[in-house]
Parts: structure tokens; C-alpha cells; sequence
């Protein structure tokens, strides 16, 4: 069978590389198409679009960009044609995928989503177009199940790969693997992002944390596909700060702390048991906008699932300094603090494993959508 998968993320990319060793599994003879990164290549697809020449975060980057955002919709468009895929499998993207499913459903294409946009958190109305357009939804956020069955909409929840990929990495941890610093108190994790501007909103004021905790290493996890020229000049002036590629699970299994931007990344670093301090600094304009429209409590998945406050969120401007220094310190320095988040993180992990193996449910519901 022929499957096309679409992501635009660096999580779309770790997510999408698990499902496709997962898809070859069920069915030896699948050819792969894909937009996504290195780790959707490495595990067997041909690439198409690298993720990293499609991010465009918040309103304002949006629309700066529009015009090469619709060169690549034209292109994706003529590319489905020329290859016909068995079934178009979307990871998560929504501002480009919702367009891409809608258009696919209507060249008579099956379309399958993996990972759902987040319509629960603002754009509720958009459940009208993926009922639509979507054959299958995949879920893996427990919470979005009844979320669905309220517009009537059945999907499948298969639990949050990320279960499988942390557990996978703790049973095969190498202690002799794992960077050691000069600093003996211990290592503070920081996760600034994935995109460049992000980076430079989070990371800076993550930086001059640092200096007040001098008898801790500050290790910060760089991006894949960002060079290092970028990060240079932001980290030559602090001395207990370094920096590694591609050994972001290396680090959380060592953090005492982790510093994280929101997303994705919060919710590995809880399946570590790291205790965290959730950080998010947008664009003024973006930021304004999506005030007024999402309806959610919280940021950070990890809160947003356990609909409570499990871990601090600083947002906008109270994402400063003085304000991240005291989260830090707390959560480094609180007994209490601590052992309550661990305990939180305990009754998330519960729920994301509740679907089972993620990657392996997802595989066969897809493969089968090819093969009916």
C-alpha cells in the first residue's frame, strides 16, 4: 500500500518516524511518501518537504509568510495527485492539514488523522470540516474522546506515544551516555523550542536564570536543524551554561529541573518525573489575539490533561526573571512541592497508557483504512 503523511513539526517528526516503523510492521510492502524531518527519513520515507521550511508560529509569522505557505498547499496538492496514495495520513499541523483534508477528501482520497488539531481549545467550529473531510480520527489525549462523542463524532484513542518512546529510552539508558558538568549540585534542563523565534523570545531570559543558581549546570537542549552559530552568541557569557544536540532524553533522565517552553516538551519531560516550570513568550499581536479567542485554563498539556495545576505556567509578561527564579527555586528546593508533582505526573502517565501501545494501535487502523 501507499500511505502519504504530512507533518510539520519537530513532534509531528518524532511521532511520524514511530508510526511508520509501526506501519511497515503491519504491512512489509508499505511505501511511504512524506513531509516531516530526519527521523520520518531515517525510518523509511521518502521525504518530500522538510518541517523546518514550514514553521510558521502565531498570527502575525502567518501572515508575513502567506505567500510561500500557499506555494507549498499547491505544491502538496500536485504532489498527492502525481503519487495517489492508498490513504493520506495528517499529523496534527491544522492550519495547513484542515486544508490539505478537505481538498484530498474531495479528490475521492481516504484521509485518516493522527494526532487531532486542537478545536477543543479554540476553533470549536472546525469539528464541522474534519467530520467532513476525515475518515478516522486518532486521538491521543484522553480527554479528546469526549470532547468528539459531544459533536458526535467517533474517534479512536490509542494513548500518547510519547509512553512507549520515554519507557523504550529508560529501559536502554546508558549511565556512561549521559553528559556529565562541572557543576556538582546538579543539571537544569532548558527547552526553549523548536523554531528560531521561539528561541529568542524564551531562551535569553532562561539564560540570565542561570547566573542565580551557579551551583547548578544549565544544559540547553538545542533544535534539530538549527545551527550552531545561532545559539552562540546567547550562550558565551554565562559559565555554568552548555548546550548539546540530539540528547534531549539524555538530559531529562539526568535534570533535577527543567525549564520548558509549552508543547510537546512538557509532556516528555513529565514522563521523566523532572519537575518543571512551563514558559511561554509570543509575539505581542499573536499573542493578544489568541487571548481572545482559546477557551482553555491552561498552556501546558500537562495541565490541560490533569485540568488542574500540576506545574507553574509563566506566560507573557509574567515570564520574567525574578518570576523564574522563584518557580525554580521552588520546585528544586520545595520537599512538598516536589513530591506533589510526582505524584501527578504518576496518575498522567496512568492516563496517556491507558489506549495502549500508541504507535502500533495507529499503525493498524491506518493500514487497514489503505487496505478496505
Amino acid at each position: 500500500m501507499k500511505y502519504y503523511i504530512i507533518a510539520g513539526e519537530a513532534s509531528g517528526d518524532l511521532h511520524g518516524s514511530n508510526l511508520i516503523t509501526a506501519i511497515k510492521k503491519t504491512d512489509p510492502l508499505a511505501d511511504v511518501r512524506a513531509w516531516g524531518g530526519d527521523k520520518m527519513q531515517a525510518s523509511g520515507a521518502t521525504l518530500v518537504r522538510h518541517y523546518k521550511d514550514l514553521a510558521f508560529m502565531g498570527f502575525v509569522e502567518v501572515l508575513k509568510n502567506l505567500f510561500t505557505i500557499l506555494q507549498n498547499i499547491s505544491f502538496c496538492k500536485k504532489d498527492i495527485l502525481d503519487y495517489r496514495p492508498d490513504v493520506l495520513v495528517l499529523i496534527d499541523y491544522p492550519g495547513f492539514n484542515l486544508r490539505i483534508a478537505e481538498w484530498a477528501k474531495m479528490q475521492g482520497f481516504k484521509v485518516v488523522y493522527y494526532i487531532s488539531p486542537q478545536v477543543w481549545a479554540w476553533k470549536e467550529n472546525r469539528v464541522k470540516q474534519i467530520k467532513r473531510s476525515v475518515d478516522k480520527m486518532i486521538v491521543i489525549l484522553p480527554f479528546e474522546k469526549d470532547f468528539y462523542e459531544k459533536w458526535d463524532y467517533p474517534v479512536n484513542y490509542v494513548g500518547h506515544p510519547l509512553v512507549e518512546e520515554v519507557d523504550d529510552f529508560i529501559v536502554r539508558a546508558d549511565e556512561s551516555e549521559i553528559p556529565l558538568y562541572q557543576n556538582n549540585k546538579g543539571t537544569i534542563a532548558l527547552l526553549p523550542g523548536s523554531r528560531k523565534q521561539e528561541i529568542l523570545k524564551k531562551l535569553p531570559i532562561m539564560l540570565q536564570v542561570s547566573s542565580k543558581f551557579p551551583e547548578y549546570s544549565f544544559v540547553v537542549a538545542k533544535a534539530p536543524g538549527i545551527e550552531d552559530d545561532f545559539y552562540a552568541s546567547m550562550l558565551s557569557s554565562f559559565k555554568n551554561v552548555y548546550a548539546i544536540t540530539g540528547k534531549t532524553y539524555a538530559l531529562l533522565y539526568k535534570a533535577k529541573a527543567a525549564l520548558v517552553t509549552s508543547g510537546t516538551a512538557t509532556l516528555e519531560t513529565a514522563l521523566f518525573f523532572v519537575p518543571q516550570v512551563i514558559c511561554y513568550k509570543g509575539n505581542p499581536v499573536s499573542y493578544q489575539i489568541a487571548k481572545r479567542l482559546v477557551k482553555i485554563k491552561y498552556i501546558g498539556l500537562v495541565n490541560l490533561i490533569m485540568n488542574k495545576e500540576v506545574v507553574k505556567e509563566l506566560i507573557q509578561h509574567d515570564f520574567n526573571i525574578a518570576n523564574l527564579s522563584r518557580e525554580l527555586a521552588l520546585i528544586l528546593h520545595n520537599e512538598d512541592k516536589k513530591a506533589a508533582i510526582q505524584e501527578d505526573y504518576q496518575k498522567l502517565k496512568k492516563l496517556l497508557s491507558e489506549g495502549g501501545h500508541a504507535s502500533t494501535q495507529a499503525a493498524k487502523i491506518i493500514v487497514e483504512e489503505a487496505m478496505a
